[in-house]
């Protein structure tokens, strides 16, 4: 069965279990990003300095994921909703996720998955913007 086949079932299976669309956008990136070999080391983590769709292992870099879904490009490409603020936050994020299990000294970088979900007869569109933002804020981040 091919992945996109295997997609759209899941699709229609989260469309009756009542999860929303950012969920299953989640899940989708977090599939996707599966696939080209990322190791996912948490979905939704959260601190009190902001939240990360999925944080994950490429290679020997920790990628940290915002993903944007939406069910079509109206009010904008979904990636354009990754802000200022959204950066800031996800630095702020990131930066205590480091702190806290001693990985300062580890590659890290910000990626955005937009996944656009038109039809639920149809697969949704991914598309991976790696390295998408650099750190926001002062002082020093990555080396």
């Amino acid at each position: 069965m091919s992945l996109l086949t295997k997609l759209r079932e899941w699709f229609h299976k989260g469309n009756n279990t009542g999860e929303s669309l950012g969920r299953r956008g989640e899940a989708v990136a977090a599939k996707f990003l599966r696939q080209l070999g990322y190791r996912i080391l948490e979905r939704g983590y959260d601190s009190p300095l902001g939240e990360i769709d999925i944080i994950a292992i490429d290679g020997r870099t920790i990628v940290f994921v915002e993903v944007k879904t939406r069910s079509s490009s109206d009010a904008g490409h979904p990636a354009d909703a990754v802000d200022a603020t959204k950066r800031r936050r996800m630095t702020q994020a990131a930066l205590a996720y480091l702190k806290a299990h001693n990985l300062l000294q580890t590659p890290a970088r910000f990626d955005v998955v937009a996944v656009t979900w038109r039809d639920a007869h149809e697969p949704p569109v991914i598309e991976h913007f790696q390295n998408a933002f650099a750190p926001v804020g002062s002082g020093q981040f990555f080396s």
